[in-house]
């Protein structure tokens, strides 16, 4: 596991520790979850660029890969996957086909608590996804979304004061 200067590691639980990078000066919070799901493969597949808060009890369900841009805020309880099962009807002794695609959050990304990203989804910079939401989909940069699923409601505007 690679950890960044300025960053420390309180309890947590991580499967495959070398799938994890978390850079310099990230400010975590208790109980969070790496789950690298799958077999031995070279890593990292996690990667925590610097600046990052995570919130308490986040989880990190990953088979292909996250990366969380610079300066972002993730609250607690938030959870990220970037897998699904087919719902394809399949006889009872044949496991569903597996697809995953990776989760790419910008720089300057705020997260509410209990946010859920799913997979394939990229979060722009600066945009902010409010608490409780269920993000399926792309989000481009400055703008806010919220709710199950997740849909715009408003965008950030610069302040010239």
């Amino acid at each position: 596991m690679q950890i960044g200067k300025g960053t420390n590691l309180p309890k947590t639980s991580i499967t495959w520790p070398h799938q994890v990078e978390i850079g310099n000066n990230c400010q975590l919070e208790s109980n969070i979850l790496f789950k690298y799901d799958g077999i031995w493969e070279k890593g990292p597949s996690i990667i925590i660029n610097e600046n990052v808060f995570l919130g308490a009890n986040c989880e990190f369900n990953i088979t292909d890969r996250i990366i969380i841009g610079k300066d972002s805020m993730i609250a607690s309880g938030c959870k990220f996957i970037d897998h699904n099962h087919s719902t394809e009807l399949l006889p009872k002794n044949e496991r569903q086909p597996d697809s995953k695609k990776a989760i790419n959050i910008g720089k300057d990304v705020w997260l509410g608590v209990n946010v859920v990203v799913l997979s394939g989804v990229n979060l722009g910079d600066g945009c902010i996804i409010g608490a409780g939401a269920v993000v399926t989909k792309p989000i481009p940069a400055f703008e806010i979304w919220g709710g199950i699923p997740a849909k715009k409601i408003g965008v950030r505007k610069l302040n010239t004061k």
